[in-house]
């Protein structure tokens, strides 16, 4: 299945409902001496665009643990109004390791999510950075662990996921797909306990003072790394006319992400989380009568 595009003023319209958001996640962390930097799309657009990538819909932030957990802390008690945390732990049916802060009053339900149940809305994403092992063979155990945990969760909510494979290859990996969905819900394995096997593996070096953390449940679990000895101090890029923080060896990070990440990728490789249902906040809407 092809990638759908926005119409421009609908894109424009979500990206700036997602700036707001980033606005008032960027107080937050400096109010709360909280560490987070863009990482990913976010790191491209910021480097290649001063922004976002011309059809992006998402804004991706990194946070070590232990921010992370303050940060959640924080919105629940100072901002529950306006913001809501979607993750796996909060709501059992979201089937992705990520956390996400959605703003209340808005709607945004991709396609592959439209069978799960869960209060979706326009979102920043929010990856957790946790320490990994530097002995060579306990992390290679625990990022594989982490990983495969994370991906049986998607599959026990979602039959058909999002596939890099086309033709005769993504249809073979469905049907395998839809077998393992199935035998994932049955009642030995729970949404829940699924997921605290995942996060088990993923902190699994919470005590120790480790070179690297990482984001292990993603698409690759050597995708988000992050080497301390290289990504501090971090630096400020513009991003759409705001200072966001990033990683000093953010080009490195992202050459190994992508390779030349400068170069425009082609049309049909160009990624978007296009919505089967989209709703923007009353605000949103107000402001356009105006």
């Amino acid at each position: 299945m092809s990638a759908r595009y926005y119409e421009p003023e609908v894109l424009k319209r979500l990206q700036g409902e997602m700036l707001e958001i980033l606005d008032d996640f960027i107080r937050v962390c400096e109010d709360y001496h909280l560490e987070y930097f863009g990482i990913a799309g976010t790191g491209i657009g910021a480097i290649r665009h001063h922004g976002f990538i011309p059809w992006d819909d998402d804004i991706d932030i990194a946070m070590p643990r232990r921010d992370f957990e303050k940060l959640i802390r924080v919105v629940e008690k100072k901002m529950g109004d306006r913001y809501l945390i979607l993750n796996a732990k909060r709501y059992p049916s979201y089937p992705l390791m990520t956390t996400r802060l959605v703003k209340r009053g808005t709607v945004f339900v991709e396609e592959v999510m439209r069978e799960v149940d869960c209060p979706f809305g326009i979102f920043l994403d929010l990856y957790v950075l946790d320490n990994v092992a530097d002995q060579p063979l306990l992390y290679q155990i625990q990022s594989w662990s982490a990983w495969f945990f994370s991906k049986l969760m998607i599959l026990r909510a979602i039959p058909r996921p999002t596939l890099q494979q086309r033709g005769w290859k993504a249809r073979v990996i469905w049907a395998v797909c839809g077998l393992a969905h199935r035998a994932l819900l049955l009642p030995l394995f729970p949404a829940g306990r699924l997921r605290d096997w995942c996060e088990f593996w993923c902190r699994l070096c919470d005590k120790q003072n480790t070179r690297r953390m990482a984001f292990l449940p993603d698409t690759s679990p050597y995708w988000n790394v992050v080497d301390r000895t290289k990504c501090y101090p971090l630096k400020k890029l513009e991003f759409e006319g705001r200072r966001m923080n990033f990683p000093a060896n953010l080009e490195e990070m992202l050459t190994k992400m992508y390779g030349n990440y400068m170069e425009l990728p082609p049309e049909d490789r160009r990624k978007t989380h296009y919505p089967w249902r989209l709703e923007f906040s009353a605000e949103a809407a107000e402001e356009e009568t105006q």
